[in-house]
């Protein structure tokens, strides 16, 4: 068996970087994460979300410092330290991203339901118990399934195929239970509220792309992957949209709510 990687990168990068540099300075409330992991990125997102002042402080969970294995003794991120109870000392901890995030939502939730990312029990119970569900079925399903297909490899007893289904049926699943655009949903599970239940699962949804980048088929008809080209390529000529420079009949009847040519 291959053995664990400690040769992550050391840092992270891009945006992750500003806003990690943004919240460098000591705090007492500390999250301890690896810029690549998924489930630190759960809490990360909470904290940017609710503007929670905090330090964060980056660590490879695969060489544990002690810092981290005082806090938690398993060593996993995210490890979140909580500044120590009214009257005490010794500061407190907290792990298991959905945990964590719990947490963050109620203990910096002010005072009303817009700035819950959990609908608040004494509002409306059954759409709190709702979301629980969902984020239950992304943790215990979606997930899995993610990992089950980017860690297919030939000699497994089930098929890529199989494993792609089942990926698309939990996603799928998922989309059912989201608010009807009809309704007046979307973008969110929530509609337009953004909650747990879409920060449980941004953080795999942002990953997709290594399905495509790393396994035959990805999660595209093979139609639709032979005719498209390298993204790079798309990101260049898409420039002019974003910007809203570009003179194609497209861009031209997008401007003025026109029907499109």
């Amino acid at each position: 068996m291959a053995s664990v990687d400690t040769s992550i990168h050391p840092h992270a990068s891009g945006a992750a970087a500003e806003f990690a540099a943004r919240h460098s300075a000591p705090h007492d409330l500390r999250l301890y994460g690896g810029w690549f992991c998924p489930f630190v990125q759960r809490a990360w997102i909470v904290l940017h979300e609710k503007s929670i002042p905090h330090q964060y402080i980056e660590v490879n969970p695969y060489q544990k410092g002690a810092e981290l294995l005082a806090l938690n003794p398993r060593g996993l991120v995210p490890t979140l330290r909580v500044p120590p109870a009214r009257g005490g000392t010794e500061p407190r901890a907290l792990y298991e991203s959905l945990v964590v995030c719990e947490y963050l939502d109620e203990a910096y939730g002010g005072n009303d339901e817009d700035g819950r990312l959990l609908p608040a029990a004494e509002a409306d119970p059954f759409e709190r118990a709702r979301c629980r569900l969902w984020i239950d079925h992304v943790s215990s399903r979606i997930v899995p399934a993610f990992y089950k297909l980017l860690q297919h490899t030939p000699e497994k007893t089930y098929s890529i195929n199989e494993a792609r289904d089942a990926l698309l049926d939990h996603i799928q699943d998922f989309a059912r239970a989201m608010a009807p655009v009809e309704e007046g949903g979307g973008p969110w599970f929530l509609g337009a509220r953004f909650s747990l239940v879409d920060v449980a699962l941004a953080p795999w949804a942002a990953r997709l792309f290594l399905i495509d980048h790393y396994k035959p088929g990805g999660l595209e008809r093979e139609s639709v992957r032979d005719t498209l080209s390298e993204r790079i390529r798309y990101v260049e000529v898409y420039k002019r949209y974003a910007e809203d420079k570009t003179q194609s009949l497209v861009g031209k009847a997008t401007r003025e709510g026109a029907r499109l040519p």
